[in-house]
């Protein structure tokens, strides 16, 4: 009976600290999406420090009352199943987070190869100036209907992680809404046409790149969000405002976790006297794509 009663203990010992540590595994990443990203030298360790935590919490289960680490596991299984069915953080997101769990972020100094080239605007010509004003005309974040799809879209992607990254999971969620629903549509021959934002709306978010400028400037500006617009030769796109280098770092960070399965080669950018500006054009899949032109002729804050 002592041996018998021994083993039995040994057995059951074993199975509740394998369950223990089974329970980090989503506690974690659960834990993780309410720390604000922790970010030593150009390495995100937010989700690290969240398994330690998580660690933690089960050894002190174990420690206190070791049989309550069955529910407790239970619990958190039975939480990553439920948002699996509801549009939740899920299983999917959870391996997301583990595959971002190290991070290297993406830096001036890891992209002077990559053709980044600062802004620097030539003299207006008569067509230049008109174009921007033309496009100017058309912005206008406080139209209801704008103000309405905006804040719509703005939470349908990456709600999960706000508590997180704040509104720049807003940001993010409607650029990529635009992005993926948006259908490139020609003007009329030898005519330029400025559609507003409620007619790009309206139309099903078809249009050519000024009709996408315009759309996603007005509907950044009607959450908040600082946009410009840059024209080139025969192209105009928005760029994102992303503040100073340690917001830039943040979005930087946010952009690499939220946009990890667009399968991209580095982050996009523009720096001009300490603010930090990221490409959101149409061509690309995720905030800080690659440029289409590098060159700019013309640039315009809102």
């Amino acid at each position: 009976m002592g041996e018998n009663g021994n083993t039995n203990f040994f057995t059951k010992h074993i199975v509740l600290n394998t369950i223990g540590l089974l329970t980090i595994l989503p506690l974690a990443p659960l834990i993780n999406r309410f720390i604000p990203p922790i970010i030593i030298g150009y390495w995100n360790i937010d989700l690290l420090v969240s398994i330690i935590i998580a660690f933690l919490v089960v050894r002190l289960l174990l420690w206190l009352f070791r049989p309550l680490v069955i529910p407790a596991f239970i619990l958190v299984a039975a939480v990553i199943v439920y948002n699996t069915f509801s549009d939740g953080y899920n299983l999917r997101n959870m391996l997301m987070d583990y595959k971002n769990l190290v991070e290297k972020s993406w830096d001036v100094r890891d992209n002077k190869e990559k053709n980044l080239y600062l802004i620097k605007p030539d003299l207006f010509d008569t067509g230049v100036e008109k174009a921007v004003k033309g496009l100017k005309s058309k912005i206008n974040p406080k139209d209801s209907i704008v103000r309405n799809f905006s804040v719509k879209h703005s939470i349908e992607y990456f709600d999960d992680y706000h508590p997180k990254y704040g509104p720049t999971v807003r940001y993010l969620s409607l650029f990529k809404y635009i992005n993926n629903n948006f259908k490139y549509v020609d003007d009329p021959n030898r005519d330029e046409y400025f559609a507003s934002p409620r007619e790009t709306i309206q139309d099903g978010l078809g249009g050519d790149c000024d009709d996408h400028t315009i759309l996603m400037i007005s509907c950044m500006k009607a959450i908040g969000a600082k946009c410009r617009m840059v024209l080139t030769v025969n192209h105009v796109y928005p760029e994102l405002y992303c503040g100073d280098k340690k917001s830039f770092t943040l979005f930087q960070e946010a952009i690499t976790h939220l946009f990890s399965t667009e399968n991209f080669t580095g982050l996009y950018y523009r720096e001009e006297n300490g603010d930090y500006w990221i490409n959101l054009d149409y061509t690309a899949r995720h905030p800080g794509g690659p440029y289409v032109d590098n060159k700019a002729y013309a640039v315009v804050e809102f």
